[in-house]
């Protein structure tokens, strides 16, 4: 038998370790989730503002909620597709829940909840104001403009992951686009 084909009998194919995980094997689960949890931390880090300890937590929520759906996956798309979809999906749930929990709350002054850590590079102070304006954007338009411009999906793909129409997820890029140029002229 050739290497290849005793890796593939080992289910380290991709389609064999969904099928394998979907039969409840959690050895292939885990190598699921060892090749997939760094993009998928990435996404939800962007996602929920760049709030580490949060993203921590998201990624592990998405990742049980993607073992709970697994039966659900088909196969019509990658199962990397599909778990984009649903981390995205865990992390805009999250983020709506904290939004309506933080309008009952009482705002506090934006000098106390900052921290100083340090600029660590001369272009620190840069990306933190990249990100700021990122973070300010309405819901719609931040998603779809870290979907499109950093991760790299489709439009067609936002759409379906978002549940919005394609020439919606066209003008909100447009439109957070220019609010982060805006935001960084000022």
């Amino acid at each position: 038998m050739a290497s290849w084909e005793a890796k593939t009998s080992d289910h380290d194919d991709e389609p064999g370790l969904v099928a394998s995980a979907v039969l409840g094997d959690r050895a292939a689960f885990e190598k699921l989730y060892r090749r997939h949890r760094d993009r998928i931390y990435g996404l939800v880090w962007r996602l929920c503002g760049g709030d580490s300890t949060l993203a921590e937590d998201l990624l592990q929520e998405a990742f049980v909620r993607a073992w709970q759906k697994l039966d659900s996956f088909r196969g019509e798309s990658q199962f990397g597709t599909w778990l984009h979809k649903l981390s995205a999906n865990v992390a805009l749930s999250n983020r709506r829940s904290r939004m309506k929990q933080l309008s009952r709350e009482t705002v506090m002054d934006e000098a106390i909840e900052r921290s100083a850590t340090g600029e660590k590079d001369v272009y620190a102070g840069q990306r933190m104001d990249l990100e700021k304006a990122i973070s300010h954007l309405p819901e719609r338009a931040r998603s779809v403009l870290i979907l499109y411009d950093i991760e790299g999906y489709s439009h067609a793909e936002i759409a379906e992951i978002t549940g919005m129409a394609v020439g919606s997820s066209k003008a909100q890029l447009h439109r957070a686009r220019n609010l982060v140029q805006e935001e960084l002229d000022k």
